[in-house]
Formats: structure tokens, C-alpha cells, sequence
């Protein structure tokens, strides 16, 4: 038993898988900046990329299933060469399916990328995109130089076209700490943000996500770098909330890597704590999405580890922002 399950356990809670609502994809970790709180370690000079075969086969599995949501993150989705095919697939679905996709929103400005926002508005994309400040210091700090500007040009432009503004095009921001703290309230910051945005750049979003960061890859490197890491897993462990437990993102989200591979969360992804395979036959044991049977999907058991103290923390973490 680790250290998490044993804080489970002494504070009266089980983690308790659910039917699943929500299909995440890590389609890959392609991306044109390299920011400083990213547990993907994502980068332009990363390979790691879903291929056309993989989009089949887990869209073949989706489209027989009753998953109302799916999830794109990277990376940067929009990167990946069938990034556009993956979402015309979906739209061909008989049943409608919600599409997010955790856009990074200066790659619009990128040579070659002009199409997205109009693409994204046709097909009527939930856009989720990381502005962890409405100050240019912080953000440039957090994820390079100039990628604050060039996000409020993106925004702008995504506004311009009636995001955040027509009830079908939803547009959410998400706020990451630039540092080793916990978020602050979610709702308070939200009226701030809301405030400087529309007053300083004229623009609109819809809900601002806070979300914590992560001791994990990149992140994980700087904390140790600066001799914080484990001061920061204290911080998570000492402010562990025993009221999120039943809210947490792995008890209703399937997560998928780029190669098929089925995770109860992108962290577990990056740390490949894997699901054991139903199918002792597979060498690699690795349990892939088109050979799960959703009768038995809320037989298996959540893995955990000690990061997950980080969704846990406070007002907790999810991939939608607070979850109490």
C-alpha cells in the first residue's frame, strides 16, 4: 500500500472507478514551445506521435461505445499530421460526441497552422488553453518569451470568429501556479481574470480551470533543480482534501496514449504506471484501448501513486479545474 492509498485509508475513502463519460487522447507530444510547468515533457523536437492506424482503431472502439466526450491534449494537437482527419472521422459518428481539445493557442500564428480557428469553429470545438496569467512576466516566464502576446492574438482572433460568445463555441481558459503553491480560489480568480482580460485586450472566455501542477517531468526537473521537490510533495500531502476523492478525473476518463495504451490518467501516462492487460497473451502486457470490455472496465483498480496527492491537494485538481 502507498502513501496515497493509506491517506485513502485513514481518511474513510475509496477510489472507485465509474462508467466512463470521457475519452482522453494523447495524440502526441509534439509541440512548438517547451514550458516550464509541462508533465509531458513536451517539445518541438519530439517524435512521439499518434499515426492514422492508431486514430482507427480507437475510434472504431469509440464510435460503439456510449463515451460522450472526447478529450484531445498533447503536445500540441493541432501538430499532429491527422489531427484533422481524427476530428472529420468524429463528426461522421451518428451520435454526437463533445470534442475538447487543449489547444495551444500561439501555434495559430505559426506558418502553416492559419486554418485552425475556422476549422475548429466548423466543426464546433470545445477549446481549452493554458494562459496562466493576464500579466505578460509571468506568462512569458512560465512558457517562453513572446507567448503572451502572441496567445492574445490568438484569442482575439478566436473572439473575432464568435468563441466564447456563441453558446456552441465554448472557449476556457487555465491558470497553472508559475511556481511550488497550490492554486488559489478558483472562483475568485475567474472574476479577475474575466476583468483584465475583457478591459486591458477586449477579450472573452467562458471559464478559467485551475489546475495544479504536477511533480512530474519537467516540472518535477525544475523543482529539484532549485531544491524544492520535496518540500512541494509535502505541501500536496499536507493539504490532502478527503471531499475530492469522489470527484477525481480517473473515476469517469479513460486515458489513451498515442500508441492505443490505456492509463487512468495523462500522469500516470507520463510515469507509465500502465493498467495490468486482461490478456496475459499481449508480450508487452500493455493494455490497449480497442480490447477493453466496458462490462468489466469498473472492475479494475485505480493505480496510484504518490502524485496523486496533487489532485488531491486543496480545492483539488481535474482536468476541468477545481472539483470541490
Amino acid at each position: 500500500m502507498n502513501i496515497f492509498e493509506q491517506t485513502l485509508s485513514d481518511s474513510g475513502q475509496v477510489l472507485k472507478r465509474l462508467s466512463p463519460e470521457i475519452l482522453q487522447i494523447n495524440i502526441g507530444k509534439l509541440c512548438n514551445l517547451t514550458c516550464l510547468h509541462c508533465h509531458v515533457n513536451a517539445g518541438p523536437k519530439r517524435k512521439e506521435i499518434i499515426t492514422k492506424e492508431t486514430i482507427d482503431k480507437i475510434l472504431d472502439w469509440l464510435e460503439k461505445t456510449d463515451i460522450k466526450t472526447v478529450d484531445l491534449t498533447g503536445g500540441t494537437p493541432e501538430m499532429v499530421p491527422d489531427f484533422q482527419y481524427m476530428i472529420e472521422r468524429i463528426r461522421g459518428f451518428k451520435k454526437w460526441r463533445d470534442i475538447i481539445t487543449r489547444l495551444n493557442a500561439t501555434i495559430i500564428n505559426e506558418p502553416g497552422y492559419e486554418w485552425i480557428p475556422e476549422f475548429h469553429k466548423k466543426h464546433k470545438i470545445i477549446i481549452i488553453a493554458s494562459m496562466p496569467c493576464y500579466s505578460p512576466d509571468n506568462v512569458n516566464e512560465q512558457r517562453g518569451e513572446g507567448v503572451f502576446d502572441s496567445s492574445i492574438k490568438a484569442f482575439q482572433r478566436l473572439n473575432s470568429l464568435g468563441y466564447a460568445q456563441e453558446p456552441d463555441l465554448k472557449m476556457h481558459f487555465v491558470y497553472n501556479p508559475n511556481g511550488a503553491f497550490l492554486p488559489p480560489s478558483q472562483a475568485a480568480l475567474t472574476i479577475d481574470y474575466k476583468k483584465a482580460m475583457k478591459d486591458h485586450f477586449g477579450i472573452l472566455f467562458n471559464d478559467l480551470y485551475c489546475i495544479t501542477n504536477m511533480p512530474i517531468s519537467r516540472f518535477a526537473s525544475y523543482l529539484k533543480r532549485n531544491g524544492e521537490l520535496e518540500k512541494y510533495y509535502d505541501l500536496l500531502v499536507q493539504s490532502f482534501n478527503p471531499n475530492t476523492v469522489s470527484s477525481l478525473m480517473c473515476t469517469n476518463t479513460i486515458n489513451v496514449s498515442w500508441l492505443g495504451e490505456v492509463f487512468d490518467c495523462d500522469f500516470n501516462q507520463m510515469l507509465k504506471l500502465g493498467l495490468e492487460d486482461l490478456d496475459s497473451s499481449y508480450e508487452n502486457k500493455s493494455l490497449y484501448l480497442w480490447n477493453i470490455d466496458l462490462q468489466k472496465w469498473t472492475d479494475i483498480a485505480i493505480r496510484t501513486a504518490k502524485h496523486c496527492f496533487g489532485c488531491t491537494a486543496g480545492s483539488g485538481s481535474s482536468c476541468g479545474g477545481e472539483v470541490v
